[in-house]
């Protein structure tokens, strides 16, 4: 996992909204921290700082590119979970591309 270079890259935490289920949310059962999330709708809550017109995640740390990490990586929500799941094998997708491209980091 070490090689994984979505570890210290942090272009897509400062790239995309991150929209998910309140049910991962630690009041609802779920690891979230609600302190990190703003409310959409009644099922629907976003990463805090996600929705801003240039968009960066309040776990977030460092800098996009060079070393960033999530503060809470083992606790993050479903989309980024899911995002970059073949990052750590070396190969990139079109989203991570556009990420990596607004901080002109070239693609996996």
């Amino acid at each position: 996992m070490s090689d994984n270079p979505c570890l210290s890259c942090g272009a897509c935490c400062a790239s995309f909204r991150v929209d998910f289920d309140r049910s991962e949310l630690e009041s609802e059962g779920g690891r979230v921290p609600d302190g990190l999330a703003v409310e959409l709708t009644g099922r629907l809550v976003r990463m805090r700082g996600t929705d801003h017109a240039q968009p960066r995640c309040a776990a977030l740390s460092g800098k996009v590119g060079q070393k960033a990490s999530c503060g809470i990586h083992e606790w993050r929500p479903s989309p980024c979970r899911e995002f970059g799941e073949r990052a750590p094998m070396g190969i990139g997708d079109d989203a991570c591309t556009r990420a990596r491209a607004r901080y002109g980091l070239a693609p996996i």
